[in-house]
Parts: C-alpha cells; structure tokens; sequence
C-alpha cells in the first residue's frame, strides 16, 4: 500500500479517483468545504457545517453517579500513600493530585447549589 494512501484507490491519480467518485453513484455530487476536507453529499443534501455534541449522546453531565464516582477515585489515590515505599516526593504527588481533585469536586458543590439547574 503506498504511503498515505489507501488499496482502493492505490496507483490512481488524485483527479481520476476524485471523477470516479462522483461517477461511481450519480445521486452524489462533491461540496468543498472551508477549512475542511471536501465531501461527499447526496443529492439534494447539505453537508454538516458544525456537529453538536448532543448529536453524538453527549447531553449533560454525569450526575449523581459520576460524582460519587469521582469522590471514590479520591480515596483511591490516597490509598497509594499506604505501601513500601521510603521516598517522600511520591506522597507529595499522590496528595496534591487528590488535594486538585477535591478542590474541583468542592467547586462543583457550589456550582451546582448556585446553578439554575441542579441534579
């Protein structure tokens, strides 16, 4: 396979392989779009100008869930202060990662108590 290609179109110069595609289905035709690779739309169709997230699932936050998970994480990480280990710098890191992640969880507390919407 060459570099940067693909076995589909392998040996085929970029504007046979662009001709071809149009050809190969004639109910699509080929947009350019500004800052983005050029498309292949159906028919009639308009290509996605700006995908939301919601689209794809993502609709809120976590939740309640995601929270207590996020607070067992923290006791997680302190659990790594207990074992063999002789070095100090290693419970620094270990403390001050944990002492980040419960400040976030603190501010999302007051976030969410201040907030319009709060679950």
């Amino acid at each position: 396979m060459p570099a940067g290609g693909s076995c589909q179109n392998a040996g085929v110069s970029e504007s046979t392989h662009h001709s071809r595609a149009a050809l190969d289905n004639p109910a699509t035709s080929r947009v350019s779009q500004p800052g983005r690779e050029e498309a292949v739309v159906r028919a009639g169709e308009h290509p996605v100008t700006h995908e939301e997230p919601a689209d794809w699932g993502w609709h809120a936050e976590t939740g309640k869930k995601g929270r207590i998970a996020a607070w067992v994480a923290v006791l997680i990480m302190l659990s790594y202060l207990i074992g063999n280990h002789e070095g100090r710098v290693e419970d620094l890191w270990v403390v001050g990662t944990a002492a980040v992640m419960v400040l976030i969880l603190v501010w999302d507390i007051f976030r969410r108590k201040n907030a319009w919407r709060s679950r």
